[in-house]
């Protein structure tokens, strides 16, 4: 691939836009959607609680974070005008019956009271964080103390092997995702790594590391 090619995959990736947007937004979900669901299990949730998810794609798991308990409120955060358009689409009947929440942000202040959540959780996109311990101090401020906030991410071990990820990505092991969150008020209460077969641009099936992180207020 070229470099403009590959460019233009890690440009979609961090900020899906127009029909290609689309397109990666349904690949995403498909490849996420094992990360995903391990942390919303991660974070515990139950009923009546509030949670908050930065950078949610396309959407198309919040019916299962539904499934976990009672009188939940979701409020999603993404930097995509496209990924908002299609979360909201794919969610109506949340957003109509005042379930489910979308808004677009800058990716670095959380447009929400302190104190808002109970529950805070981002699958794949610590990469693209610009101000890493600002978005952090900002994800404290809003959870309730005694919240939980879990952060899942894909081993720069497996990243360093996607060409794209040259571009546009800051890649994490665990051992530096912690000393970031250790900068942090945070009390870290869970750290581990899983292998998962996932299906490569290629076709073909490859190993994946990912790490998930459970911190508390």
């Amino acid at each position: 691939m070229k470099q403009e090619e590959l460019q233009a995959i890690a440009s979609q990736l961090k900020h899906p836009t127009g029909e290609k947007g689309i397109e990666m937004a349904n690949m995403m979900h498909e490849t996420n959607i094992n990360m995903t669901r391990n942390s919303v299990h991660n974070l515990n949730i139950s009923t009546g609680n509030t949670i908050l998810e930065l950078g949610h794609g396309n959407a198309g798991h919040t019916a299962f974070i539904f499934e976990q308990a009672e009188n939940l409120k979701y409020y999603g955060l993404e930097m995509s005008e496209l990924m908002f358009r299609e979360a909201r689409q794919i969610n109506r009947n949340f957003v109509s019956q005042k379930q489910a929440f979308f808004s677009v942000y800058d990716g670095n202040t959380i447009p929400f009271e302190a104190a808002s959540f109970d529950k805070i959780f981002t699958v794949n996109t610590i990469y693209f964080w610009q101000k890493p311990e600002e978005l952090l101090s900002e994800i404290y401020r809003v959870l309730k103390s005694n919240g939980n906030f879990c952060l899942t991410f894909a081993e720069e071990s497996f990243m360093k092997t996607l060409p794209f990820t040259q571009f546009e990505f800051e890649l994490y092991s665990t051992e530096k995702a912690l000393k970031l969150i250790e900068r942090t008020a945070f009390k870290i209460i869970y750290t581990e790594s899983q292998t998962e077969k996932v299906k490569s641009k290629t076709g073909e099936l490859v190993d994946r590391v990912f790490t998930t992180i459970v911190v508390e207020k």
